[in-house]
């Protein structure tokens, strides 16, 4: 799995999105260190429909007509499946590093560490 399938699942399992949304919440899951630019962000959802992992629902906003409706998407089962496995591996992978001390428990800010 790609970082940006991982990214693109945190941010829908918050709820279904409109794609610019997606991109946002990717930045501040991240605190800027990920952006996922339109094409990256389009070519990954694609993969992601093809795969099942996500779908999409037309969504028309209050004050939009049937031609400007956005695109949402939203995990389906199986997306959510894949999620949690990829988070379940990656926490062990962040136990182990702590363990090998290439990571620290939560630190207070200001505290330094080496």
């Amino acid at each position: 799995m790609t970082p940006a399938v991982f990214h693109v699942l945190l941010a829908l399992a918050r709820g279904q999105s409109h794609g610019y949304r997606v991109m946002q919440d990717v930045s501040l899951m991240t605190d800027g260190e990920t952006r996922l630019g339109p094409g990256t962000l389009y070519r990954t959802i694609q993969r992601m429909l093809v795969d099942g992992l996500i779908e999409e629902r037309e969504m028309a906003l209050h004050d939009e007509t049937s031609d400007d409706r956005r695109r949402h998407y939203q995990l389906t089962a199986k997306g959510l499946a894949v999620a949690r496995k990829e988070a379940r591996r990656l926490a062990k992978l962040v136990d182990i590093a702590r363990q090998r001390g290439l990571l620290t428990k939560t630190a207070k800010k200001g505290t330094r560490h080496g």
